[in-house]
């Protein structure tokens, strides 16, 4: 018997079929449905919620019931800035779920084997990383401008017989937003640690380090260098986009604060990405 190929006894071999490629809207569905089937996903951010409302509310209205013992100069800050003070009560503590949360998107899929099935489906590797920041990044950014909305109109209430604050005043509602783009970037910042130290403990630890430990130590370091350094860490830098107005001792503006704790992220975010080509998973 003759082929088509000329031969004799044995078919022609089909050509082989172009590899499969993922598209990378797929992989953001994949992302999503990972990380909302995940309960840390679910219980760490139903603990943002309630530890930033809920030290919002306690925290200024402390303040307020202790007003006529507050020291002149404290109460002139507040006055000065009732936003920061506001968003600032309830993010203190409420940023550590969002760290917890970010290492964990990421790093929990090393110490369970996970990453392995996710990178065989997709050999490129980097867009799954991509895929997975924005799918992090944008639910953290949604929730967060959500939480921060709701947390400066009970610190309004509080504050309204003492320091009237509105949304409408000047650079209130950016500062309010920006609440959100703050847990945002500090979700991705938190999440590039994971990716690259690869284990939840030591990146929980180092991210957490940063944002809590690192800065108030470089406080002790002496005269401008000291201030230098400590103006432009990545916690530092980032919350003044959650400030109405720009402080008198503050180096950067909130926008300047705010690309400085951008490049730290797309710095650590390009880290992972040469370290996640090149390491096994």
């Amino acid at each position: 018997m003759t082929t088509a190929a000329g031969t004799t006894g044995t078919p022609a071999a089909a050509p082989a079929a172009p590899p499969h490629r993922t598209g990378f809207l797929r992989l953001v569905r994949a992302e999503w449905t990972k990380i909302r089937s995940v309960r840390s996903t679910f219980w760490s951010l139903i603990a943002m919620v309630v530890v930033d409302l809920g030290f919002t509310a306690l925290a200024v209205g402390l303040t307020v019931a202790q007003w006529d013992d507050t020291d002149p100069g404290d109460r002139a800050a507040i006055a000065a800035d009732p936003t920061s003070m506001i968003l600032g009560s309830g993010f203190f503590l409420g940023q550590l779920a969002i760290c917890v949360l970010g290492v964990l998107v990421i790093a929990s899929e090393y110490s369970t084997g996970m990453i392995r099935a996710s990178l065989l489906a997709v050999p490129r590797r980097l867009p799954m990383l991509w895929a997975k920041a924005l799918v992090f990044g944008t639910l953290v950014l949604v929730l967060g401008v959500a939480v921060s909305f709701v947390s400066f109109f009970i610190g309004e209430a509080f504050l309204d017989s003492k320091v009237p604050v509105s949304i409408g005043d000047p650079g209130v509602l950016r500062a309010v937003i920006g609440g959100g783009l703050y847990l945002a970037m500090l979700g991705l910042f938190a999440m590039a640690v994971g990716a690259i130290l690869r284990h939840p403990a030591g990146g929980i630890t180092g991210v957490i380090g940063f944002v809590l430990v690192l800065a108030p130590l470089t406080q002790l370091l002496p005269g401008s260098f000291g201030d230098h350094v400590h103006a432009y860490l990545p916690s530092e830098a980032g919350h003044l986009i959650a400030q109405a107005h720009q402080a008198d001792g503050d180096l950067l503006s909130p926008w300047q604060g705010y690309g400085v704790f951008a490049l730290w992220t797309a710095l650590l975010l390009g880290i992972a990405a040469f370290l996640l080509k090149r390491r096994d998973a």
